[in-house]
């Protein structure tokens, strides 16, 4: 008697935590069952991923989707369509909405919007103040919490703790790993100067390479201090690379695709206002310091920092226009890319998004194909071409600074809990998106 099972992906080349090979894998009430020969067994949905790569579910650890608040530029829903049409099973989303996510109760809030309008699994950062060091232990221990977010340098939303004295309030409050937006407010604020008008290139002056160092040299200096650990963002420059190697038993590492991708001042002169993000998009210098990171091993997660305003709001000459671009939809293919052209392995990619985000912050069930492990693939085309363009974007920013670009490897189906959620670019399981949960929390 053939054994049964819910949902039956055969034929495909397994990447797993063992290496790349033919498996089949069998999922039964959302959960991984079995991996090895299963052709002959019976499934209730049958998924051919013959030619196809099966990775871990793809989880991007940092995403704005900017509800409550400014919802035209994206929403809960919006954002999570763009995240499972780019083959993303899960997201961990920022708190610097309006309101801000700085208590409990608004953070119990954003999972209840989240409920049967999410497409894709999902955590929410609580976000700290200057005054809520008090509530930051209750917040960080909410199920469904990806931890504390700290800005120590203005960005975008009102969210801003710059002193060392308000750092050190936070970390004596948490006990979790906090996710730190590293740029000194001080040094900001004195080159701010620097900025000329309608001159996006000066972005990376203002907020120059200094402003990143001397925030993430302060920062670990009070991590070591207060016993904690630590998870530095959108690292962008090669001397943090480079004094964070020291650090790395109490601080992980987070770098975007676009720090690895783009380049200064090519960027500002072909796309203004569209490549203007904070930390700026700088120099082929700190990119390759950044991909030399990532090749030894410093780098822990890749995050897209998916911070979406309308081409509107972009199109404001500088100073005036916003910091952010959109990122989750094309994270997976600009990856899958770099895999292509050697700058990195197909196991590497999975180790930066999937087993990293589970080894950094402890997330249950996920991260890994394996028995018992919540049934979260991201199957991909590695030889499949394809241009993208303005038009695919699901964000309501309806734009992608990856506009033009041709890439190899593409995201074909989305899988989450076994459900199939994404199949050749078309939604086909809507709003079953449910609570990441934390070993810490459990």
């Amino acid at each position: 008697m053939s054994e049964n099972f819910d949902l039956l992906i055969i034929g495909g080349t397994l990447v797993n935590h063992d290496g790349i090979g033919l498996a089949d894998v069998g999922v039964r009430n959302g959960k991984i069952v079995a991996i090895g020969d299963l052709a002959r067994a019976d499934a209730g949905e049958r998924i051919d991923a013959s030619g196809l790569h099966v990775l871990p579910g793809v989880i991007d650890t940092q995403v704005h989707f900017r509800e409550p608040g400014p919802t035209h530029k994206e929403d809960l829903q919006t954002g999570s369509l763009a995240a499972v049409l780019g083959g993303i099973t899960g997201v961990f989303e920022m708190p610097n909405t309006s309101p801000t996510t700085s208590s409990v109760d608004a953070l119990e809030h954003k999972l209840t919007l989240a409920k049967g309008r999410m497409h894709c699994d999902h955590a929410f950062y609580g976000g700290a103040t200057n005054d809520n060091a008090d509530v930051l232990p209750d917040l960080e221990r909410v199920p469904g919490c990806a931890g504390i977010k700290v800005f120590m340098g203005a960005s975008t939303g009102s969210l801003l703790v710059a002193d060392d004295e308000g750092v050190a309030r936070v970390l004596a409050a948490i006990s979790r790993r906090a996710a730190f937006h590293c740029e000194d407010e001080e040094r900001l604020n004195e080159r701010k100067h620097l900025a000329r008008e309608g001159d996006w290139s000066s972005h990376a002056q203002v907020r120059d390479a200094k402003a990143a160092l001397l925030a993430t040299q302060r920062l670990i200096r009070l991590a070591r201090k207060a016993g904690k650990r630590v998870h530095v963002l959108h690292v962008s420059t090669g001397e943090e690379m480079i004094y964070l190697q020291a650090h790395k038993d109490i601080a992980t590492i987070e770098v975007t695709p676009q720090h690895l991708t783009l380049q200064a001042p090519d960027c500002y002169e072909q796309m203004a206002g569209r490549a203007q993000m904070n930390p700026p998009i700088r120099t082929n210098a700190h990119r390759t310091a950044i991909w030399t990171a990532l090749q030894t091993g410093i780098v822990d997660v890749i995050g897209s920092d998916h911070a979406p305003h309308t081409l509107e709001e972009k199109a404001l000459r500088y100073p005036a226009s916003p910091s952010g671009m959109p990122g989750v939809q094309y994270l997976v293919p600009i990856m899958l890319d770099h895999v292509n052209k050697g700058r990195l392995s197909l196991e590497r990619f999975v180790d930066l998004t999937s087993a990293g985000p589970k080894r950094i912050f402890g997330l249950a069930g996920k991260g890994r194909v394996a028995a018992g492990y919540d049934a979260d693939f991201t199957l991909v085309d590695m030889k499949a071409r394809c241009e993208i363009t303005d038009a695919m974007s699901a964000s309501k920013s309806g734009w992608t600074p990856f506009a033009g670009k041709t890439v190899t490897g593409w995201p074909m189906a989305t899988i989450v809990r076994g459900n199939s959620v994404m199949r050749d670019g078309a939604l086909v399981g809507s709003g079953l998106g449910k609570p990441i949960h934390f070993e810490e929390v459990l």
